[in-house]
């Protein structure tokens, strides 16, 4: 696991309208704030099963919100 570190960036960009669902939403806000993380780490932080962790970034993923490179996940 690597150590999280919030990007630099003082400003975080808004939930894209088209995100509905409130876990995505969460999910979505936690990696634009992180900058990377793994599916795991997410999990963990958020306090959601990895089953739903998975399915939430599948879904992101398929709606271009989302990119995975090797394990990592990060807003595309």
């Amino acid at each position: 696991m690597h150590s999280q570190q919030p990007r630099p960036t003082g400003r975080i960009d808004p939930v894209p309208e088209r995100i509905e669902s409130a876990q995505a939403k969460l999910v979505y806000l936690y990696l634009e704030t992180m900058g990377t993380a793994t599916a795991d780490e997410i999990g963990e932080t958020l306090t959601m099963k990895k089953i739903d962790v998975l399915s939430v970034l599948n879904t992101l993923s398929s709606e271009e919100y989302v990119e995975k490179n090797g394990d990592e996940y990060a807003i595309a």
